[in-house]
């Protein structure tokens, strides 16, 4: 099976979405066979190595988030690259122009088209002051999803917001997987701390991700902020980077671990000691369940994603997501409990081991079995 995959960031930025896009371009060459050809906008310093055949796409920079790339459509070498590639369906990813364009040359050669959500822009909007824009942008996301012949959403609860806006069942679980050899307990180093200079009886509360606006920095800040007046062992880590960093300047006592990748990554993460997690403009989170692998309790907002992921009081806490009390309170409590912290973070540990990303790569390979039965 030949698969056209269009992306809006494949590999220049490490996020999320683009790790699950490669892991699953991987796992259908590898282990199924397919050919896929990815077309994306690129730039001279990619994050990291592309699965697949990467094609790139002419792009601007956003003019808000200059870090990342648009296109603007599909120029015509691009649409002979497609024509002569012949691919047996088409997969759009992002909902921007160039995914609205693959979909239309995809009706145009008569091949099934999927679509996966893996952020909610939706809820961007706020934090960039056009909220006023979210009619509209609204009214685009229930046309992108509702002209693909199917739909894969990372929970459960997305994909039936998806069938109810579609109006039929055309829609199903992609999950995401966890690296367990790369993330786990083990990688806990406190001679890591020690160099950061954290004191063996801090708490490290840890900011996991990219550093923007809407993954709650703010809220983070505040929290924190609030606890540190409470005791003076409390302590921000931060691992990743982004345009928000230098919010955390306002924090004291502050380490900013920046971006990390591989083996310093998973010591990083395993050498905190909780994961809070309050945005609420995720569709899954990876790092919630790359914290958990690493034995960390998760102190998340109460937002969909999390629901699927934590079960609350058991492996981690759902907290209002607006103020900051109900944070701090259930923070205050593993603080002051290193039993409660080990417990939970031993069962969060357990948790992240339901997810494989072997699994999740093979039903999306099923849904495109599915759809080209007969091409």
């Amino acid at each position: 099976m030949r698969i056209a995959l269009f992306s809006g960031n494949y590999n220049y930025l490490r996020e999320g979405a683009n790790q699950a896009l490669n892991m699953l371009v991987r796992y259908l060459e590898t282990a199924c066979g397919f050919t896929v050809r990815v077309y994306s906008p690129v730039t001279d310093t990619p994050a990291f190595a592309p699965a697949g055949t990467l094609v790139p796409v002419p792009s601007i920079a956003l003019p808000v988030r200059s870090e990342f790339r648009l296109a603007l459509g599909l120029p015509r070498n691009i649409r002979n690259d497609i024509r002569d590639f012949a691919p047996d369906l088409v997969h759009v990813s992002t909902p921007d122009i160039l995914g609205t364009r693959a979909q239309t040359f995809a009706k145009r050669l008569g091949v099934p088209i999927v679509a996966s959500m893996h952020t909610r822009f939706e809820t961007y909007l706020r934090y960039y002051g056009i909220d006023w824009a979210r009619p509209a942008l609204d009214a685009h996301l229930r046309r992108f999803y509702r002209r693909s012949d199917h739909v894969l959403a990372p929970t459960g609860a997305l994909v039936e917001e998806l069938r109810l806006l579609r109006g039929d069942d055309r829609a199903s679980v992609w999950s995401r997987g966890i690296d367990a050899a790369l993330f786990h307990p083990g990688r806990r180093d406190m001679h890591w701390r020690r160099i950061q200079g954290l004191d063996d009886g801090d708490i490290a509360i840890l900011f996991f991700g990219r550093v923007v606006l809407e993954k709650g920095v703010d809220r983070f800040i505040q929290v924190v902020r609030q606890l540190q007046a409470q005791s003076p062992r409390v302590r921000a880590l931060v691992v990743g980077h982004g345009p928000a960093v230098d919010l955390f300047k306002t924090l004291p006592r502050t380490i900013c671990a920046g971006h990390l990748a591989g083996d310093d990554l998973a010591r990083a993460v395993a050498s905190a000691d909780v994961l809070l997690s309050p945005s609420t403009t995720e569709t899954f989170g990876n790092v919630i369940v790359e914290a958990m692998a690493c034995g960390l309790p998760v102190v998340s907002a109460d937002a969909q994603n999390a629901r699927s992921i934590l079960t609350d009081g058991q492996d981690g806490f759902l907290c209002r997501p607006t103020g900051c009390g109900h944070y701090a309170s259930v923070l205050a409590k593993l603080i002051e409990s290193p039993d409660l912290r080990h417990a939970m973070g031993l069962a969060a540990h357990r948790t992240s081991r339901l997810y494989s990303w072997d699994r999740a790569s093979e039903s999306v390979a099923n849904v495109y079995r599915a759809l080209t039965v007969g091409v």
